[in-house]
């Protein structure tokens, strides 16, 4: 059966908390796409297509006319910053874009200016805002953010807005008692709780007005019981976390082949250098650990050694991520892994990966706001976990291992937007030939 979805009326308001690279690379992006200089490259929302029925009946139209997904015409940008920079500012210091690129959308990117952030030194060590809000309370800091979003939603004429985390890691946190209940967090806000962190105030401002949330950091953020019972009260969705851009993204795409090979793997070594703010702020042990838990579960999840313990429970997983200012956003992997096959013959795998971290992100953002945005018309609410495609550690429901392999979540994600629509699913079975053709 079809689901009833709001039709994607108005402007869709997208706010980033964190105006860096990734974020005026995604604005940068979408701009340049509906100027025609530019294709959306990596975009599912904008460029994929869907299978539906059967092979023979040839249907594959692009998911962006499969589903009532938001133009990129109606995209009105916004967001906060630690730092004063323009969108055009930041964009030309990170270096991502070409600079003749940029000038072409110079007007665009200019008007789109940060708003005052919300700052604590406890959970971002490595930087020296210059752009932070002053607030007595954090509860009173998430009711500037509130006020924030009312008034964007209101001066740029939006009929919807989703909120999209974009800023740095924050230093590593665990979820506490404060986090364990929508009464606690707020008792938590009004007390200026030490364990709640910038990213979980912005989270609760927007999924206390009702409007989506995506965490793109691997940060606690929405990945609490506390914001997970306010997404219900309210009706939204919320996902997370860390967008799978660069390394990670190898490890989900080449460890479900070795699984599936039952090729055994003694270690897999991974080391990168990057050297832009994000790097900066890694350089800090405290968020490089929260890198590192959001990047180390990935195999785990996809190897199972608890059922293949004679190839996988041994297996050695080394991480490590060097700030180097020369490189920029201009990110290099390195991975080395050391494997093993028939009769425990040893083997090796080597990656070198030079990427552009912000190029590989952009679309991620991009799809996971105009998707979440879809959720929110089709009266979805709560844990986007069909969205994991997107995602290094996946928001899940409490106590529901995360889903890694890259194939099985982009089967969930397509499923899911054939649910919506009220098309079969596919589970590649193929019945119809089973019984007419191999049993007949």
């Amino acid at each position: 059966m079809k689901r009833e979805i709001q039709k994607p009326e108005g402007k869709l308001g997208i706010l980033t908390p964190g105006m860096g690279a990734v974020a005026t690379t995604l604005m940068a992006g979408v701009i340049a796409s509906r100027k025609g200089l530019a294709q959306p490259i990596g975009s599912l929302s904008q460029m994929g297509t869907i299978r539906l029925g059967k092979r023979t009946e040839k249907r594959n139209p692009l998911i962006k006319d499969f589903v009532p997904l938001a133009s990129l015409d109606d995209i009105v940008f916004g967001g906060w910053d630690l730092f004063t920079d323009n969108a055009y500012e930041t964009a030309m210091k990170a270096g991502v874009l070409d600079k003749h690129q940029i000038e072409e959308i110079k007007d665009e990117l200019i008007n789109i200016k940060p708003m005052k952030a919300v700052y604590d030194h406890k959970h971002l060590v490595n930087l020296t805002p210059n752009n932070i809000k002053e607030g007595a309370t954090k509860m009173d800091l998430a009711k500037q953010l509130m006020e924030d979003i009312e008034n964007f939603k209101k001066a740029n004429n939006c009929s919807r807005i989703v909120v999209l985390w974009c800023g740095s890691t924050e230093v590593y946190t665990k979820a506490s008692a404060v986090h364990q209940s929508l009464k606690s967090l707020e008792e938590g806000l009004k007390n200026n709780d030490a364990e709640i962190p910038p990213s979980m105030i912005y989270a609760y401002a927007a999924v206390k007005l009702g409007y989506p949330y995506i965490n793109g950091a691997p940060n606690l953020s929405c990945d609490v019981p506390a914001i997970v019972e306010l997404a219900h009260e309210t009706n939204t969705p919320i996902f997370g976390k860390d967008f799978k851009s660069g390394q990670t993204l190898m490890k989900t795409i080449l460890a479900p082949g070795l699984r599936a090979r039952l090729i055994g793997l003694d270690g897999w070594f991974s080391t990168n250098i990057l050297g832009n703010r994000d790097g900066e702020v890694l350089d800090d042990p405290g968020s490089f650990r929260t890198k590192e838990v959001s990047k180390s579960g990935v195999l785990d999840d996809i190897l199972e050694p608890q059922l293949h313990p004679e190839l996988y429970a041994n297996t050695y997983h080394k991480i490590r991520i060097e700030y180097y200012p020369p490189r920029g956003d201009f990110k290099e992997s390195w991975d080395n892994l050391d494997i093993f096959g028939w009769m425990g013959y040893k083997m090796q795998i080597k990656i070198n990966f030079s990427c552009r971290d912000s190029i590989l992100a952009a679309p991620l953002a991009l799809d996971l706001a105009i998707f979440m945005d879809l959720a929110k018309r089709a009266g979805l609410r709560g844990i986007q976990e069909w969205l994991s495609f997107y995602c290094k550690s996946p928001q899940t429901a409490q106590g529901l291992p995360a889903q890694n392999d890259l194939f099985k979540q982009l089967e969930k994600f397509e499923n899911t937007l054939r649910f919506l629509e009220g098309e079969d699913l596919i589970t590649h079975l193929g019945l119809d030939y089973y019984e007419n053709e191999l049993l007949a």
